[in-house]
């Protein structure tokens, strides 16, 4: 079902009429957190108190994975349910590629049932005018960045607020008074606050703890942050200690979206979900070895192998999830139909996810993916399949297929390729076929 098929099709009254209640849905996406950053998946130096908190009384994903290795990708399946091998973007392009008009965002199909829709932070799929501005792919409120270059900056002299420009006077000249991530903060704080019947989407898309790499370039440290405590006494590295800074204010931050919620006395109509775009960076300065940042995970950003597409995954809401850890394995593109049952409202045929209502609300019938797929284009075409326990990367043009047991192996540290023909075969196989040819990503093996 095309995107315009699938609008004509369910009309906004059969939409609205819809039951039970439709929960109110926030996801909150981190930017470069890596597996192993926050203390309930094992960190030990920075502290994580609320999402610590959000995970013991949600659910806390062993198994997920973002839709790419770096941040475009992986927000184009988030927003519009395909794997990188179908979706638009496939990689990072400057300026940004933006979606078409045919692309359907799980965005729109919530507004089109009904739903109240912000967005505050990075997009990275469509500048102003373009069609895949957020305006015109469904977001009712839009406040963040003019483009993925632009969100690498947290002193920005001006956002987007709307079809308009937000300018930040704090940021004039020399001044620094104005940090995005605060401002982000606020503008989510204000949309939860409105309250009201309508069921919300709201997506808080933080640019922390990315680097600000042009920062990087000419000081070393382009880890910003109004503030290193409380690590300010801690013998560390400047920039891995504004690192530890910058994932302590993602977590306060996230403890104040937290008890917006309850104060808004819709908690137990309210999903929310916590995650990040893809492994942690080794930029601006920061060491992801200093702090750990893949846990037990080989890679990190701009790699697919584990490090650098499972990411921490947190689901909480109030009297339907129970409190728990999931080995459900789901991905990114997953998003778009789960959100989709939750509201109603069939998803489109075709997409590549898998509704995970059934693992959120603890009740039988969970489908399974025969297989998760990716891509990335910008060190060359590689390519990375998981099928059960198994894990195959093809890590750049010219290089031979990789196998790994992760029952046995998470961190990919042996490569069984020669001991498995039957399964590389298989695997070799999906990744000829899992793809389809795209004129913006064109493929030399």
């Amino acid at each position: 079902m095309t995107r315009r098929e699938f609008l004509a099709a369910t009309p906004a009254a059969t939409l609205l009429a819809q039951a039970p209640p439709r929960p109110n849905i926030i996801f909150i996406l981190a930017d470069d957190l890596g597996y192993g950053n926050l203390g309930c998946y094992g960190q030990k130096q920075i502290a994580t108190p609320n999402l610590d908190r959000m995970a013991a009384d949600g659910l806390r994903f062993t198994q997920a994975y973002a839709g790419s290795t770096v941040c475009a990708p992986s927000r184009c399946a988030l927003m519009t349910g395909y794997h990188t091998g179908h979706g638009r973007t496939r990689g990072n392009k400057y300026p940004d590629l933006p979606l078409r008009s045919q692309d359907l965002t799980v965005t729109e199909i919530l507004k089109k049932a009904g739903y109240r829709t912000g967005l505050f932070g990075k997009w990275s799929l469509g500048q102003l005018g373009s069609t895949g501005y957020p305006t015109r792919k469904g977001f009712d409120e839009w406040f963040g960045f003019f483009s993925q270059t632009h969100a690498h900056t947290y002193y920005p002299e001006h956002l987007l607020d709307g079809d308009s420009d937000y300018l930040s006077r704090g940021n004039f000249g020399a001044k620094k008074t104005e940090y995005a991530h605060d401002l982000f903060t606020e503008r989510a704080l204000r949309f939860i606050g409105k309250g009201g019947s309508q069921p919300y989407f709201l997506e808080l898309a933080y640019t922390i703890p990315h680097a600000n790499n042009e920062l990087g370039r000419d000081t070393g440290n382009g880890m910003e942050v109004p503030s290193t405590e409380p690590y300010s006494d801690r013998d560390w590295p400047a920039p891995d200690k504004n690192f530890a800074a910058m994932v302590h204010r993602l977590d306060r931050d996230v403890g104040q979206v937290l008890d917006a919620v309850e104060r808004s006395g819709h908690a137990d109509r309210t999903l929310i979900i916590f995650s990040s775009d893809n492994g942690p960076h080794r930029e601006g300065g920061h060491n992801p070895d200093f702090f750990d940042d893949n846990g037990p995970l080989r890679g990190i950003k701009r790699d697919l192998y584990e490090g650098g597409i499972r990411v921490p995954f947190l689901a909480k809401w109030k009297g339907k999830i129970r409190s728990g850890v999931s080995n459900h394995v789901c991905a990114f593109w997953d998003f778009l139909p789960t959100a989709s049952e939750l509201a109603g409202v069939p998803a489109p045929a075709g997409v590549d996810g898998i509704s995970c209502v059934p693992t959120l609300l603890g009740g039988p019938g969970q489908k399974k993916h025969d297989y998760l797929y990716w891509e990335f284009h910008e060190r060359g075409f590689a390519q990375a399949v998981r099928m059960g326990e198994w894990k195959a990367v093809r890590p750049g043009p010219g290089k031979p297929v990789e196998l790994y047991d992760l029952r046995t192996d998470i961190g990919e540290t042996r490569n069984v390729a020669d001991q498995n023909a039957a399964v590389l075969r298989q695997m070799s196989d999906i990744l000829r076929t899992a793809r389809r040819e795209s004129p913006e990503w064109p493929v030399k093996i």
